[in-house]
């Protein structure tokens, strides 16, 4: 292909990359290339210099120079800072939020609340109680299954209970589960039911569950200390997203210390 230039116009021509190349975007429209978006002719940052407004060389994103009838066109690309927008959060939306922290908070304490109590109620004292057996889980056709689900429990006096099983087949591993449980109760078995007698309880025995209250005591706070760390991470973390302000942070983490009449 011939090209001719004009003789009045002293011309130059070079082409090379550099080590800091300008940050510019080069445009090409030409008959052999399919423009900015095409990946073969997809154009480079480079220095360019033509010694002809028709005349044009680019370099490509495979390392070929191409020469074009058309002038390239040369656009700066300028980099500006895109700096995210923190819109205060409206009052319906820290409402929402607080509502939200605070029920899973409360619903969690509640949990354990009632956990500590189920508990409670399984330690063997002076006075029968059915609740005293639903912690005993039997293995039953290879799954481990509560005492109460496949039994019926009742307590005819203070001192003794009755276990009724619906599937009789089933007394000899809810004899095994009674044994192993930390009740110190033996069963009578007579291949219908199942009867428990309650001994007195000797100092020793209260002294061992004395430390067994205390224990899951000191348990149940500590679960309710950490229900209370993870919504005031939650609420931090709302902070450091910029979606509520430090103070409507500090307003919902003051919200949550009325929660210490669960731990006390």
């Amino acid at each position: 292909m011939a090209t001719h230039f004009s003789p009045a116009t002293p011309v130059r021509f070079f082409l090379q990359p550099t080590q800091n190349p300008p940050k510019t975007l080069l445009s090409v429209r030409d008959s052999f290339g399919g423009g900015p978006v095409c990946k073969k002719c997809q154009p480079i940052t480079v220095n360019v210099c033509s010694w002809s407004s028709t005349v044009s060389y680019v370099g490509s994103q495979d390392g070929s120079m191409k020469f074009s009838g058309n002038p390239i066109v040369v656009k700066k690309q300028l980099l500006q800072k895109r700096a995210g927008t923190v819109r205060a959060a409206t009052i319906e939306e820290i409402e929402a939020e607080k509502s939200l922290i605070k029920k899973d908070a409360k619903g969690r304490m509640e949990k354990t609340i009632e956990l500590v109590r189920s508990n409670f109620n399984s330690i063997r004292t002076g006075r029968a109680s059915p609740a005293m057996l639903d912690k005993i889980e039997v293995e039953y056709y290879g799954s481990p299954v509560g005492l109460k689900t496949i039994a019926q429990i009742s307590s005819p006096d203070a001192s003794s209970f009755l276990v009724q099983p619906y599937d009789k087949s089933s007394l000899k591993a809810i004899e095994k589960a009674i044994v192993s449980s930390d009740l110190g109760l033996t069963p009578n078995n007579d291949g219908e039911v199942i009867r428990l007698t309650l001994p007195q309880l000797t100092a020793e025995r209260r002294k061992e569950l004395s430390k067994v209250v205390a224990k899951q005591t000191e348990e149940g706070k500590v679960a309710l200390r950490n229900i209370r760390r993870d919504a005031l991470k939650a609420l931090d973390k709302l902070e450091k997203d910029k979606k509520l302000s430090e103070d409507n942070v500090k307003d919902l983490s003051s919200d949550l210390q009325p929660t210490d009449g669960f731990v006390s």
